[in-house]
């Protein structure tokens, strides 16, 4: 994996690979992943940011404590735009690792004496702090020694001290009585992923849909999970038992099962005041203008929009790409001062056949592949 800092996207990690346990090679999962926008509009209508593209979210890199980045490395950043031009460069890259708790367990049946198998797992975590306003942005990218990969943004601080307007029902009390309303807002954040599984870009995305009927006469319900190719560009809303993938063409694991890693989102409160993020996810067919999710700052053509919602019109995927939208309406609380406790948004990547089993198997169940007498 390599990195590269942008002026407006900030940190853009670069052919993300993995290497399982007992693979001969890394498989390519990732050509590029980057943040795409953090919209932020006010309950009040009165303020609007995208922050990455109108907000200089890249230029307020932070520098970091040796405290915030335990038995790692804090790496230096050249900064495109740099508020001090003769000082361009920040030390604010933290690359290390952290403890996750359990990978697995497989504990005995009642008799047994067999060992029990448990591993705590680690993560090697890259991230960086930026500055927008009063909110600073610690953004995170995960690696999971099982494939899994955590995105996610957590948004710390101070309240904005300009906003303590509010009325009942766009803002909450903070401070002595009910004098200081400080006024709700959304975060909705947007990742662009381009994937290139096993090296090609030529990946293909599906749609699972599972129903639940009610059973028959002394049965019990009955639940059946559809795959739905998506063979078009996709605007599309998540779901209880929805949930997406992007599929290697070209890779198999062991089992001769096409590699594949699904889309994962976690909990998200969806802002509907915007077309661009009112979907959970677009598939979008490639396009090298088409970096940002909202207020997108090149000219991708006449009539071609600058949001992410302008570009889904009916292309065939042959070279997808992902963008997922994690909303968090934040109401804020006394506990919000001061500093503000960090709230988090994200979703992971999880492998699906990329290898034959659990990557982190011990030997003694190695021979658990399939149907177990």
């Amino acid at each position: 994996m390599c990195w590269h800092y942008e002026a407006n996207a900030g940190l853009v990690l670069d052919n993300v690979s993995y290497q399982p346990k007992g693979e001969p090679r890394p498989i390519q999962v990732l050509t590029t992943a980057k943040l795409a926008q953090i919209h932020v509009p006010y309950d009040d209508g009165g303020n609007e940011y995208d922050d990455l593209t109108g907000q200089s979210f890249a230029q307020g890199l932070q520098t970091l404590d040796p405290g915030e980045c335990p038995g790692g490395t804090i790496k230096a950043v050249k900064v495109p735009g740099a508020w001090d031009p003769q000082h361009p460069y920040v030390n604010g890259l933290c690359v290390t690792t952290r403890a996750r708790g359990h990978a697995y367990r497989l504990g005995r049946y009642p008799g047994e004496t067999t060992k029990i198998q448990q591993v705590q797992g680690k993560d090697l975590l890259v991230y960086t702090v930026n500055k927008t306003g009063w909110y600073e942005y610690i953004v995170e990218w995960r690696f999971s020694s099982d494939g899994t990969m955590n995105m996610q943004v957590g948004a710390t601080g101070t309240l904005s001290p300009a906003d303590y307007d509010a009325g009942d029902g766009r803002g909450w009390p903070i401070g002595k009585g009910a004098k200081d309303y400080a006024t709700s807002h959304s975060h909705n954040v947007f990742w662009r992923l381009n994937f290139g599984l096993d090296g090609s870009s030529a990946n293909r995305v599906e749609q699972f849909d599972s129903t639940t009927t009610p059973g028959g006469a002394g049965q019990a319900p009955r639940t059946k999970t559809v795959r739905t190719p998506v063979a078009k560009e996709l605007a599309g809303d998540a779901g209880p038992t929805r949930w997406w993938r992007v599929v290697s063409n070209v890779g198999k694991n062991k089992d001769g099962h096409p590699r594949s890693y699904e889309i994962v989102p976690g909990r998200s409160s969806k802002y509907t005041g915007r077309a661009f993020t009112r979907h959970d996810v677009y598939f979008t067919e490639y396009n090298k203008c088409e970096q940002f999710a909202s207020n997108n700052l090149a000219n991708c053509g006449t009539g071609a929009g600058s949001s992410v919602d302008r570009w889904v019109n009916g292309q065939p995927l042959r070279h997808p790409i992902a963008w997922v939208n994690i909303g968090y309406h934040h109401i804020a609380r006394d506990e919000d001062q001061e500093p503000m406790p960090v709230h988090w948004q994200g979703f992971q990547l999880a492998p699906r056949d990329v290898t034959a089993m659990n990557p982190l198997t011990p030997p003694e169940l190695s021979g658990h592949n399939g149907h177990v007498e």
